[in-house]
């Protein structure tokens, strides 16, 4: 088997397993999530294995000097794969954000050693022009919370993030994870808080019901790794508290979750986790 797609569906079950994560499922809590709970990511995580494997494949494959055609290659494998996951979870939205972005990183990093190249450098190709394309207006009911919070606040979400290289992932969560001590758990953990210091959370936009609360939640994720992160007991009472406020407004962390996603498969490719 591909250690590729080994490592890519490694880092769907590592996302999932750490805790606690404020708003988000682990196995001791469902946090806003009322439709699903870790055996539904476990069975969710598991469909996408052909389509992680599809993604290297077409990455492997492709011969063609315009990186946006391996884009659209993946991005109708991704529609496919999207239709297997609402199958396998009667419905439940737990991985539409990983197949983009989880997908991306698989046909980029199997390209990028195949031809030499930077992974970051081939996403940034193969994602060129995506926010011009994507964000053609459409009549309201048809809009993605994606596209309905660009068009709302200006906010490109993971588009944007995705036409940017994932700069965060390559500059920030990377970078920060390399230098990070102690168990897997709290690696992941203070670099999931990490993420939440700079990243716009398109999941928790959208639960907040607009900008107002992200700058309280910037402040959150600061003050907890201020105060030591995962790795003392100051920090670990503060997130646990924080992830009950989290239920009680029903907020999620969802997009620096799957920000989440992406770094750790970068680490495993890289052997630093």
């Amino acid at each position: 088997m591909s250690e590729i797609v080994d490592h890519a569906l490694e880092a769907l079950l590592y996302e999932v397993v750490t805790q606690p994560k404020p708003g988000l499922v682990d196995p001791v809590d469902n946090g806003s999530h009322h439709d699903m709970d870790v055996f539904t990511f476990i069975n969710s995580s598991v469909t996408m294995r052909p389509y992680l494997a599809q993604a290297e494949e077409i990455g492997t494959n492709f011969t063609g000097t315009d990186l946006t055609k391996m884009f659209l290659q993946l991005r109708e494998a991704g529609k496919i794969a999207e239709k297997v996951m609402f199958q396998a979870t009667n419905g439940v939205n737990t991985h539409k954000g990983a197949i983009f972005s989880l997908g991306i990183f698989v046909c980029a990093q199997s390209y990028a050693k195949q031809n030499d190249q930077n992974p970051f450098d081939v996403i940034r190709q193969m994602c060129a022009g995506l926010m011009e394309h994507d964000f053609k207006k459409k009549p309201d009911e048809k809009l993605t919370a994606g596209e309905s919070q660009f068009w709302k606040y200006g906010e490109g979400g993971v588009r944007e993030i995705a036409e940017n290289g994932y700069i965060v992932i390559e500059k920030l969560a990377l970078p920060y994870l390399r230098k990070t001590t102690g168990t897997i758990n709290q690696r992941l953990l203070d670099t999931l808080m990490m993420l939440a210091t700079v990243t716009q959370d398109s999941t928790f936009i959208k639960r907040s019901g607009g900008m107002q609360d992200l700058s309280w939640l910037h402040q959150v994720a600061v003050h907890f790794l201020k105060i030591g992160g995962s790795k003392t007991d100051a920090g670990m009472d503060f997130l646990n508290q924080e992830n009950q406020v989290f239920k009680r407004h029903n907020y999620s962390l969802g997009g620096c979750a799957d920000l989440l996603i992406v770094t750790i498969f970068m680490a495993l490719e890289e052997n630093i986790l």
